[in-house]
């Protein structure tokens, strides 16, 4: 088991081990007290997780509500967002109450939005059922909803008080997406950690993903402490995500968000190296590592699309977007470059 203790603007344990959920009731209990707590999750968590999560918290003495949505990207909006509130309120939650995110990235983004905003604030716990979500979306306080204009768009810095993934939740994930989780894993490796990347280009990453889900909350915990609120470095987490974005929102959110991450990657390293910015061509590196782990490399939308959703972006300043460029393997920088660059960067897809 690895515990990894972020410093934010509070300080909470992210707990990486086998077989831990069953720990989660006595857990809240040291930290909330024997409190109620509504459990949140989505329709292909629940038949799997939700009941070993609420009897977890029941043996503690904790009292629980259910929260459970249909899964999906279409449910990050807004309307399924203000409908767990609205559960919230009638079911008179006080803020000695907590919520409990049980699922992927979705679901943790939701309730901890859902949590920042109800009652100015309650607690929340991210347990997350996804690679993807382990290794990045649970931590660091990022929540948000959808809007129709982009991803991400309605959203707050909120940080959860507890992370508690139990890798044994990974062995009912779907290969593809187990593979989502692998593109942001390749994406710590580009950004920071060499090492890391070797350690996962090739695939067959399973025997090691307790010390590779532990590796990565760590970068993610270190650049957070530098910089919570994303004005500086925490802006290189973004790396391929620009064309990401774009990716998923022209599919209409069919192509899913690891997916779209490394085409993005690839998007990115092609047109930083073809525009003499990149000290290194790191683009057959992140072709090989997509491929060994059952990732994309292209899409199929038109430059002119993908440019286009890109300059709703919520990474855009004015008439200029923070870039993240892949300088070496293992050190990325953010450039600055006016919003029309976007169009060049685009034809790289």
């Amino acid at each position: 088991m690895e515990i990894i203790k972020v410093n934010a603007s509070k300080e909470y344990d992210v707990i990486i081990g086998e077989g831990i959920l069953s720990s989660l009731g006595e857990r809240c209990v040291s930290l909330f007290g024997k409190n109620r707590a509504v459990i949140v999750t989505d329709s292909n968590v629940a038949p799997l997780w939700l009941d070993e999560t609420k009897a977890s918290l029941e043996k503690a003495g904790i009292d629980t509500l259910e929260f459970i949505f249909p899964a999906g990207e279409e449910s990050k909006s807004k309307e399924t967002l203000f409908e767990l509130i609205e559960f919230m309120a009638e079911n008179k939650l006080t803020r000695s109450d907590f919520a409990v995110a049980l699922g992927g990235g979705v679901t943790g983004d939701m309730v901890g939005l859902a949590s920042s905003l109800y009652l100015r604030g309650i607690e929340f716990v991210q347990v997350p059922t996804t690679l993807l979500a382990a290794v990045d979306s649970s931590v660091g306080g990022k929540t948000a909803v959808n809007l129709k204009a982009g991803k991400n768009l309605l959203g707050a810095f909120y940080q959860p008080a507890l992370v508690l993934c139990d890798t044994l939740t990974l062995g009912t994930l779907p290969e593809n997406i187990f593979a989502d989780g692998m593109a942001e894993v390749i994406k710590y490796g580009v950004i920071f950690d060499k090492a890391l990347f070797d350690k996962v280009s090739g695939g067959d990453v399973k025997l090691n993903i307790e010390s590779i889900i532990a590796r990565c909350v760590e970068l993610k915990r270190d650049v957070v402490a530098k910089d919570e609120f994303d004005k500086g470095d925490r802006q290189l987490l973004n790396f391929g995500h620009t064309m990401a974005h774009s990716i998923e929102k022209c599919s209409n959110f069919e192509i899913s968000h690891g997916s779209a991450v490394a085409v993005g990657m690839v998007i990115a390293a092609k047109a930083s190296h073809a525009l003499g910015w990149s000290d290194e061509n790191c683009t057959q590196a992140i072709i090989d590592a997509n491929k060994n782990n059952n990732l994309p490399v292209e899409c199929d939308f038109a430059p002119h699309d993908l440019a286009d959703v890109a300059l709703s972006d919520k990474k855009r300043t004015g008439g200029t977007i923070n870039f993240v460029v892949p300088q070496n393997m293992g050190e990325c920088v953010l450039k600055k470059i006016p919003i029309e660059e976007l169009y060049k960067i685009a034809e790289y897809k």
